[in-house]
């Protein structure tokens, strides 16, 4: 991993670390974050809510984009939810770079519990052009 604005995502990133999500890889347009689905994050059907199954999706395009170097935001996003996920699974997003254009990004994010896909997410980013 080299230097570059995830890095310093990763050692102020209180949101991920408060729900347990974890990064095993980042870099060259792609990473992957985990979180285990806790009781907090289950809603009253007895399954996790979208919002924490989202900022899972989120997390990991928040890396992957800021894996070039300069500082990169959210321009947009959208989830499609494919399966529940339930108390205890494990959950692991897999963000991968489709396209750069200018200062925009497009990547898309699979949310799996082993090998059953959760979510599909696509988000759109922006380089503000600042560096850390």
């Amino acid at each position: 991993m080299s230097s570059n604005a995830a890095e310093t995502m990763l050692e102020t990133d209180e949101a991920a670390r408060s729900l347990g999500i974890t990064l095993s890889e980042f870099g060259d347009g792609r990473a992957i974050a985990s979180m285990r689905v806790t009781a907090q994050m289950v809603n009253g059907h007895a399954i996790a809510h979208g919002g924490f199954i989202f900022l899972l999706a989120d997390t990991a395009f928040a890396y992957a984009c800021n894996s070039r170097g300069p500082v990169t935001v959210a321009a947009g996003a959208e989830v499609s939810f494919v399966a529940a996920a339930k108390l205890g699974d494990l959950l692991v997003a897999t963000a991968e770079e489709r396209t750069l254009f200018g200062r925009n990004g497009i990547y898309d994010v699979t949310v799996r519990r082993e090998d059953t896909v959760i979510a599909e997410f696509r988000g759109r980013s922006r380089s503000i052009g600042e560096t850390k």
